[in-house]
């Protein structure tokens, strides 16, 4: 038997409703906010990824999944939206109208990972981009939408982290003084943070071996090497979530390790998914129109995981669908009558459903307990020549003598 690929996960019916419903509150949030949708591509040029996630990253040498199409270009399924959107911004002008400024996606990402708890190879991300503008304010904002999106779905016992990475020029000063405390240290440092401290040594706070983080325990913090610049704006954040009412921490770890990511950065936290606790993440990313080609233009967003969302999603929370109307049609002329009807119901914004291979009364009504029906609208001969039918509450078992040209009106009493 065929099986899907390893790291793949099929989204079934019953829990499709799940996820319609979390797609819902992300588009309206989104948009309360002023957020406009982008639909990117699934693939783009293998450059584009190579340019605005770094050539040495792990996600670039090892996690991409890069092909060559047929006249040679190497092209990539997008591992994240960001670098996507961009380009789209920059190719399509999109910078010129203030009302394209703020934009969200959601659609499926690709990345050749460990398969574990809510994170597969083929994943799901609902994120939003701001560009424009380098006020704090829209910092404020973006952070917020996030709490208040994990919030309007039930979630709780949340952590927002928040940290600021200044400026390319504030992390030179500090990197000098973060390699100088780690070099005694290098010998206790994970292999990955062995090599990190020759390319990118911000990386190892971020590092969750333990032997790391104890290691790192007293390391200097990035903050207090700021800017003045820097540290107003990191300010005027923080008392901004101060007015909103939102709860954070300042967590000194919590760095970017490439040059166009800038100042804010910031993520949601849930205890109750383990070590990969992260369920939302984002921050300012000022250089990277520059580094793809474009011009120099603030920007600040986020990304959310789906799939860790759904591990923490209570099924009271997920939006249940209308009552079900099963119209049981059978006989020669109950049969096509039921159908008009089904069609009818339809019609009038009524969900409803048949079972196209049950003959008799018995084998319907089997199937609409099967589909959970609330109700069943019994057409058989008799009743087509009457023009009526019986409406049967299957929770119930009650039933009423209903005419036909009033059963749609009868229907929309009950919802």
């Amino acid at each position: 038997m065929l099986r899907s690929v390893k790291g793949l996960k099929d989204i079934l019916p019953q829990q499709a409703m799940q996820w319609q419903h979390l797609e819902a509150v992300a588009r309206t949030m989104a948009t309360h906010y002023g957020f406009s949708e982008i639909r990117i591509p699934i693939f783009e040029f293998t450059e584009l990824y190579a340019r605005s996630i770094g050539g040495t990253t792990d996600i670039v040498e090892k996690e991409m999944y890069t092909f060559l199409d047929r006249d040679g270009s190497s092209l990539t399924l997008r591992p994240e939206g960001t670098a996507g959107v961009v380009r789209a911004v920059l190719e399509h002008k999109l910078l010129d109208s203030p009302t394209s400024r703020k934009l969200f996606y959601l659609g499926p990402m690709f990345r050749h990972e460990r398969p574990q708890a809510g994170r597969y190879r083929q994943f799901h991300q609902f994120g939003v981009e701001a560009l424009g503008t380098d006020d704090p304010l829209i910092d404020v904002e973006v952070i917020t939408l996030l709490w208040e999106f994990f919030l309007a779905l039930g979630l709780k016992d949340l952590t927002l982290h928040i940290n600021s990475i200044g400026t390319p020029v504030d992390r030179e000063n500090y990197i000098l003084k973060l390699k100088e405390f780690l070099a005694p240290l290098f010998p206790n440092l994970c292999g990955n943070c062995q090599r990190r401290y020759l390319t990118n040594p911000l990386r190892v706070l971020d590092c969750k071996v333990p032997i790391c983080q104890e290691s790192t325990v007293g390391a200097p913090h990035l903050i207090d090497d700021l800017s003045e610049t820097s540290t107003i704006h990191f300010q005027a954040v923080l008392d901004g979530l101060n007015d909103l009412k939102i709860p954070y921490i300042i967590n000194h770890r919590l760095v970017r390790g490439l040059d166009y990511y800038s100042r804010t950065t910031f993520e949601i936290t849930s205890p109750h998914l383990g070590a990969q606790s992260t369920i939302g993440a984002g921050g300012r990313y000022d250089g990277l129109f520059q580094a793809l080609q474009g011009p120099a233009t603030p920007a600040i967003g986020f990304a959310v995981g789906l799939e860790r969302v759904t591990l923490l999603l209570s099924e009271d929370r997920t939006s249940k669908p209308a009552p079900l109307f099963f119209v049981a049609g059978f006989g020669p002329r109950g049969k096509p009558r039921a159908f008009r009807l089904l069609h009818e119901l339809r019609q009038s914004k009524i969900r409803a459903d048949t079972d196209h291979k049950g003959n008799t009364l018995k084998a319907l009504l089997r199937s609409a307990d099967k589909l959970s029906a609330e109700y069943s609208i019994i057409l058989g001969d008799d009743e087509a020549d009457s023009s009526t039918a019986l409406l049967r509450n299957m929770h119930t078992k009650a039933q009423e003598i209903v005419k036909l040209e009033e059963i749609t009106q009868r229907i929309h009493s009950i919802l």
